[in-house]
């Protein structure tokens, strides 16, 4: 059956751009290849802010329903393929692997091998407890805790989207690793219908830039949003003051600056 193409609501999973270079050339195995695009998808879908790493279990990648397919024609037994595709990936540094108890394979967890995730792993290796939380409410938490949050759910978002890099994306444009970095800090400070309303505003007031969103939660973060906070009242929301607050910050609107 051919596929239909992709819809206009479809979203999209951040990959990093070495993926589609010297590593496209060099993965051969189908099974390799699979399992890194799937667990790609799957590290996306965690809620994780630094230093809190994001992983997936041995058993979260040995249960997908799409690796099993996917890989159910290439083997008789298609764990055993996601398995072998998982060491692998791993023997290419794609994942980094933390083996807790190795007696107990299925508790292995893998998390993508990037600078901020190598730190995360060698912290936890240390047997140091990492600071879980927002800035709002720091707490210590242990590593059971960390590795084994569940994947975050659609059901506890309404119909947003899953992650801040497809809410970006749908609305604004590409990510560099920069902005990425940016995104991910902020999805750790606001509350998500504050980020989903503030790209609203963004996108009604045709100013799609990380710079202007970012000041609309500064803005709310600072005064309050809606009600305000105890014992102060904040405006309703007007577009205008979010403008101005990011003229000020930043001086003019790239739009404004190409009109020069």
């Amino acid at each position: 059956m051919p596929f239909s193409g992709f819809p206009r609501s479809t979203l999209y999973t951040p990959v990093p751009n070495l993926l589609f270079g010297p590593l496209l050339e060099r993965i051969a195995d189908l099974a390799e290849l699979k399992v890194t695009l799937r667990g790609l998808w799957l590290l996306h879908q965690k809620r994780g802010t630094a230093p809190r790493p994001r992983a997936l279990s041995a058993e979260e990648f040995l249960n997908d329903r799409v690796l099993l397919l996917g890989l159910k024609a290439a083997a008789e037994d298609p764990r055993e393929e996601i398995r072998r595709g998982l060491r692998l990936a791993v023997e290419r540094q794609i994942f980094l692997l933390y083996q807790p108890d190795p007696e107990a394979p299925e508790k292995h967890f893998y998390l993508l091998n990037t600078e901020a995730d190598r730190q995360a792993l060698a912290q936890i290796q240390q047997g140091k407890r990492l600071a879980a939380g927002s800035a709002q409410g720091q707490r210590e938490t242990d590593t059971e805790e960390i590795l084994t949050s569940p994947l975050s759910q659609r059901g506890d978002r309404g119909d947003f989207p899953i992650n801040i890099f497809a809410l970006y994306e749908d609305n604004v444009g590409m990510i560099s690793p920069l902005l990425a970095e940016e995104l991910k800090e902020a999805e750790g400070l606001y509350p998500w219908n504050w980020i989903n309303e503030a790209f609203k505003i963004a996108v009604r007031e045709n100013k799609r830039n990380w710079r202007y969103i970012s000041a609309i939660l500064r803005r709310w973060a600072d005064e309050g949003k809606d009600d305000g906070k105890p014992g102060r009242h904040s405006a309703p929301n007007d577009p205008k003051k979010y403008l101005e607050e990011y003229k000020r910050r930043r001086g003019l609107l790239p739009e404004e600056r190409a009109g020069r």
